[in-house]
């Protein structure tokens, strides 16, 4: 399956913003927005760079992708997955994104950011209605059980992950008890997203 395997902190300067691309770092000083707020590269430091408005559209486009790890061809398919809905497309699309399974365990703090959340799932860590998945992009629907597998309960990554995001809100549509075990109680809805994403941008990109 083919990702984004360069330096993520770039993606954060890219989009002169933290993404949480990296857990723990992006809330220290070592954060590379913090210490270099430009984008990377020769021309990085440019002053005055004023974006013309394809450009904002792209790079909104491009910062909604960063933040969930997707790739281009299957960005494009959850758009037209969200076109095919009915209700605004732009909050489809968030809501469709919102349900992939490498995202609803970040969300529930199994783990510190998306992309190891991503590999967790890989591993075989999670099931869903009691049948390993280790499919990321796998969209959970309402009424889907998402839990570690038995194996997993005893390590002390997840004890670790769970103490440390205890303070991290978990979203209404997902509704987990004192077991860490979750269930999806409704379809996320755009309150639900606390991203910065203004997705009328990405639809209007898209419909050019």
């Amino acid at each position: 399956m083919a990702r984004y395997t360069g330096a993520v902190c770039r993606l954060c300067r890219r989009e002169g913003q933290k993404l949480f691309l990296k857990g723990d770092r992006c809330y220290t000083d070592k954060c590379s927005v913090e210490r270099r707020n430009y984008a990377p590269g020769m021309h990085g430091n440019a002053r005055n760079k004023k974006l013309s408005e394809y450009g904002v559209q792209m790079r909104e486009k491009q910062k909604a992708k960063r933040y969930y790890g997707v790739l281009e061809s299957q960005f494009s398919d959850y758009f037209e997955m969200a076109n095919k809905k009915a209700g605004m497309t732009g909050e489809n699309l968030l809501s469709i994104l919102e349900t992939r399974l490498d995202n609803v365990v970040y969300r529930l703090g199994f783990a510190m950011s998306r992309a190891e959340a991503r590999q967790l799932v890989r591993h075989g860590h999670f099931t869903v209605n009691g049948k390993k998945v280790d499919i990321p992009s796998y969209l959970v629907k309402v009424g889907d059980v998402v839990e570690l597998k038995d194996g997993s309960r005893s390590l002390d990554k997840f004890k670790g992950a769970l103490e440390a995001n205890a303070s991290r809100v978990v979203p209404k549509w997902l509704d987990m008890d004192k077991n860490n075990v979750a269930k999806v109680v409704a379809e996320p809805a755009r309150e639900d997203i606390d991203l910065p994403i203004e997705e009328h941008l990405i639809v209007e990109l898209y419909s050019k």
